[in-house]
């Protein structure tokens, strides 16, 4: 679709077969349905999903409980996901969301009214041990020199520190030593490269690790 006068119709019919009588271009809003005495119905139709679009949309709310947007269907690689986040953007505002297909078919994904999303427990605890296991504030909100600093990251780099003072050693010494209860699986999995193993259960540290110590030294300061 390359203009918004081709969402028109559809949603227009789409509305008209609920018992709605519909008007284009009625003041600011691109179309309103009425049917009887309840509250318009007002619909911005737009060729893209855009911030400009929700901001629009949320200012219809002043108007009107029942608003919707009204967009071509995403195609293409990434549809699936441009779907999915926008559908909960529009639950979360309070708007209705429909989808215009090329041969004219629309779909209400969602429809006007107040949303309160559910909360992913699992996901919260996740977020506060990831918190909790940083040691001070080293990604200083989004700044940050060689990527995001995880607090694995930061063990991995315990457990390079520790090595580059005290040479090859036992996993469970550089646990003990370091704190890091994990330090023996981080050196095995190596997911760095900065750790070798010179013998069952012993490490040592390589060029690589040398390197990521004076890369990342900052973010366990």
């Amino acid at each position: 679709m390359r203009r918004e006068s081709e969402l028109y119709a559809p949603v227009k019919a789409l509305l008209e077969v609920q018992g709605y009588t519909v008007k284009g271009e009625v003041g600011a809003v691109d179309m309103v349905a009425v049917r009887g005495d309840e509250p318009p119905v007002l619909v911005e139709l737009k060729l893209r999903l855009t911030l400009s679009l929700f901001h629009q949309a949320v200012a219809r709310l002043t108007l009107s409980d029942h608003v919707y947007i009204a967009v071509p269907r995403p195609t293409g690689r990434t549809a699936k996901r441009a779907l999915k986040d926008n559908l909960a953007l529009c639950r979360r505002l309070g708007l209705g969301f429909i989808t215009v297909r090329e041969d004219g078919v629309t779909e209400v994904l969602c429809d006007p009214g107040p949303y309160a999303p559910r909360k992913n427990t699992s996901r919260q605890a996740k977020l506060l041990r990831e918190f909790n296991r940083l040691r001070g504030d080293p990604n200083e909100g989004g700044a940050t020199r060689y990527g995001i600093v995880t607090g694995y990251r930061q063990d991995s780099l315990v457990c390079a520190r520790f090595l580059a003072g005290a040479g090859a050693s036992r996993g469970k010494d550089v646990a003990k030593a370091t704190q890091v209860a994990a330090a023996t699986r981080i050196m095995r999995d190596n997911h760095y490269g900065w750790f070798r193993k010179v013998e069952t259960g012993i490490y040592d540290l390589t060029p690589e690790g040398r390197k990521g110590l004076k890369d990342w030294a900052y973010s366990c300061d």
